[in-house]
């Protein structure tokens, strides 16, 4: 692997950009995730179709793959989901172990959805704590 080019002045890593979003953000544990999906909250699970059919899926969360997150919760985008209630909705992001679900939850925030946040350590902490997971397939 080659030397990585001179950095463009005010570019940013993904780990500064990671940082950044969790740092507006309130994330949860996987047992409070289930509790506020207990209260109201919408699950979303982010992750791509071959790590659902590998791993599972948490019953009762909706899947929206991460490239139509936005569109599905705008509330002001014709493409939105019917859960896409408002700005008050609350939003809580899976991906498969916590990283990229903070990117989306911090961009759903940047759309006014002020109460989005996601799980510390994804899908794969929320089967660990034995929390309800759907068999693959």
């Amino acid at each position: 692997m080659s030397a990585p080019a001179e950095r463009p002045v005010g570019a940013r890593t993904v780990d500064e950009l990671l940082a950044e979003a969790r740092s507006r953000l309130r994330r949860v544990e996987p047992e409070e995730a289930a509790a506020r999906a207990q209260a109201g909250a919408v699950l979303v699970d982010t992750r791509p179709a071959s790590q659902r059919d590998r791993d599972g899926a948490i019953p009762g969360a909706l899947v929206i793959e991460r490239n139509h997150l936005e569109w599905r919760f705008d509330p002001a985008s014709d493409a939105r989901v019917p859960e896409a209630t408002g700005y008050d909705v609350e939003v809580v992001v899976f991906c498969d172990e916590g990283y990229s679900s903070s990117l989306a939850a911090d961009s759903l925030r940047a759309l006014g959805l002020h109460r989005a946040t996601d799980v510390v350590g994804g899908f794969q902490a929320w089967k660990a704590a034995g929390l309800p997971v759907l068999d693959p397939g």
